[in-house]
């Protein structure tokens, strides 16, 4: 981290690399594939191939969450910028997450009892602790999309539609979602690219580049109808103002957004992928390691948006453990590091 920000590379090198050293050798590496578009839609940068098609998976809860704001949910229901955050989050299960999406819920006349995400233990570890302690189970509030689903819950709510089955590819709900990243990332998803999430929504296969596309109109307006402009950039500005509810204590969207001081968006995905988005350069960003790593991916954003110029100095100091991450054995002993190869890009 830290090089001064310069020409980036023709699009087209290879893949950037993560590595995994333990000692002084290198144990493993993880080739990353990533395109820097901007809101033209031109390729400003890419390493393998930009064209790639991935499961963007919770890297587009942002776009995904754009029928909240357009169809009036968003001010019927008066949310608030962190319930609008958490409609974009991967959260950490924490008791502001929780409480939040609960007390949402309730005031739409909905429960959890109507999300259709399934349950699972809380990502944040002293969270899923105490609930094993109350010997207490845990609820689809728990599951880091229930933020996701309210949202989708609210716009069924207030458009007076029958919320059963709204994780349905053939929902009113899932087709207005898959038409706005269509129209967002200037692509038609064919049939045979579509399946089912980790919480039970469909999932769309599209291209790396065209992702990165999509998150350069979401945060500049370019190219987009002017109320989904502004939806776009309500979300984002939620997103960029509320990082703790986008993920929560410990985990790297939260930190980096943090550490950006508001300059740029970033989201993680299933499978090592991460998204970002800075509205002051016009660019988007999607990144994927091809062999799913996560813990690379947050190491390859990291530096990324540090070559970008996105992070000044107390920023890359802030996340420096998240992205040069050390590796310690079950007696604490230092034996590794995971960072990017020298050079990267």
């Amino acid at each position: 981290m830290g090089k001064p920000f310069g020409p980036l590379p023709a699009p087209g090198t290879r893949p950037f690399i993560v590595e995994v050293r333990r000692g002084a050798q290198v144990e493993s590496r993880h080739p990353v594939v990533a395109a820097v578009v901007d809101a033209d839609g031109r390729l400003v940068a890419g390493w393998g191939d930009a064209g790639a098609m991935i499961f963007p998976r919770s890297s587009n809860k942002a776009l995904q969450a754009l029928p909240l704001v357009e169809s009036g949910a968003a001010d019927a229901f008066d949310l608030s910028q962190a319930e609008l955050a958490m409609a974009c989050a991967s959260h950490g299960g924490e008791t502001r997450h929780t409480g939040t999406v609960a007390a949402w819920l309730a005031r739409i006349g909905r429960g959890p009892g109507d999300l259709e995400c399934g349950a699972h233990w809380p990502y944040h570890e002293e969270t899923a602790r105490q609930l094993a302690r109350d010997q207490a189970a845990p609820t689809p509030l728990h599951n880091n999309c229930s933020g996701k689903h309210a949202g989708m819950v609210s716009v069924a709510t207030h458009l007076g539609e029958d919320i059963a089955g709204y994780v349905k590819p053939d929902h009113a709900v899932q087709r207005r979602v898959t038409a706005a990243i269509e129209d967002v990332c200037g692509v038609k998803i064919a049939a045979e690219n579509f399946a089912t999430d980790g919480c039970s929504m469909p999932t769309m296969a599209i291209p790396l580049d065209r992702l990165a596309h999509g998150f350069a109109r979401f945060v500049t307006g370019q190219g987009l109808a002017p109320e989904r402009a502004k939806a776009a950039k309500r979300l984002a500005a939620a997103v960029a103002a509320e990082p703790f509810f986008v993920a929560g204590t410990g985990r790297f969207c939260t930190a980096v957004m943090q550490a950006g001081g508001g300059r740029f968006i970033a989201k993680t995905g299933a499978e090592g992928v991460y998204t970002a988005a800075s509205a002051e350069l016009g660019i988007g960003v999607a990144l994927k390691v091809l062999d799913g790593t996560a813990r690379a991916a947050q190491t390859a954003l990291g530096g990324l948006l540090d070559r970008l110029g996105l992070l000044d100095e107390a920023g890359r100091e802030a996340i420096r453990p998240l992205v040069e991450q050390p590796l310690t054995n079950w007696r604490g002993l230092s034996v590794g590091s995971i960072g990017l190869e020298t050079p990267a890009f």
